[in-house]
């Protein structure tokens, strides 16, 4: 069991580093170069091959990564810091009028299809840049703020929630200085979830032509992959998917156990099984 808590951490950790390499410039800086011929078997030059273009399978496959973390990071704290909010206010006013104003909101966005709501964001600002992220920002705060809301309603009824009451702590302190410190560890789970999500997510609209239109991404590379399999070229669909399927994996194992580790609930029996 130990073995496993340290697999998907240092998968991540790998992950990173190639996203911090390519933002600093340190690789994969010419993947959109045309350096071999069509379809170029891997090699020493090559390592994955080349696509249609002549460009290198691994150089846009790594570069991907750091377009996966940037859209991922950003909707995970983004959609984080929003669900984590509402869901704390909807808990803490539970059974008012603005906690039944956040579930009937939340209620509505859940009940939109999540792809026709990001094409109709996305024609709505135009093809802005950011109009895939604020979708799913939009979209992703919904499930934080369920869990957060539910946390809140239990820690509710603890006494030192009670007491910071009694003490004439307003409601705006409550949430900051009492309940969002004993929600970190369901906040840095749903975040993770999220980014997860949102990577897989991003994938889709890219490869449906609705996602990432400056950059290179998983998606992109699955989108070119149709025209090399009809060719029976295969690299840039295996790249594309192993990455993403490396990360995606690892994200979630890391969320799991980062649910069991940090949960009070369920720490203390993962110390009973590793004891």
């Amino acid at each position: 069991m130990v073995v496993v808590d340290w697999i998907a951490p240092l998968i991540v950790v790998a992950y990173v580093i190639a996203a911090v390499g390519v933002w600093l410039g340190l690789w994969a800086d010419g993947w959109g170069e045309i350096t071999g011929v069509m379809w170029a078997a891997p090699s020493t030059d090559h390592w994955l091959g080349t696509n249609r273009l002549g460009q290198d399978i691994l150089l846009r496959a790594v570069a991907a990564t750091a377009t996966a973390f940037e859209i991922g990071l950003l909707v995970a704290l983004a959609s984080s810091m929003v669900g984590g909010l509402l869901g704390a206010v909807a808990g803490l006013f539970n059974g008012s009028r603005l906690d039944e104003l956040i579930l009937w909101l939340k209620g509505t966005i859940d009940a939109i299809p999540f792809y026709l709501f990001v094409a109709a964001v996305a024609f709505a600002l135009q093809g802005h840049a950011m109009a895939m992220h604020l979708a799913m920002i939009v979209v992703f705060w919904t499930t934080t703020a369920r869990v957060v809301r539910a946390e809140t309603i239990r820690l509710g009824q603890s006494g030192f929630i009670e007491a910071a009451r009694a003490g004439g702590s307003t409601h705006a302190r409550v949430i900051v200085r009492h309940l969002l410190p004993n929600l970190a560890h369901v906040l840095l789970v749903q975040a993770t979830l999220v980014f997860v999500a949102a990577i897989k997510a991003e994938v889709v609209l890219s490869f449906l032509g609705i996602g990432v239109q400056d950059s290179i991404s998983w998606g992109l590379m699955l989108a070119e992959a149709g025209q090399d399999i009809m060719a029976g070229q295969y690299m840039n669909f295996l790249a594309a998917t192993l990455f993403l399927f490396g990360l995606v994996m690892a994200g979630s194992l890391l969320a799991d156990r980062m649910q069991i580790r940090l949960d009070p609930r369920t720490r203390n029996q993962w110390r009973t099984q590793i004891q």
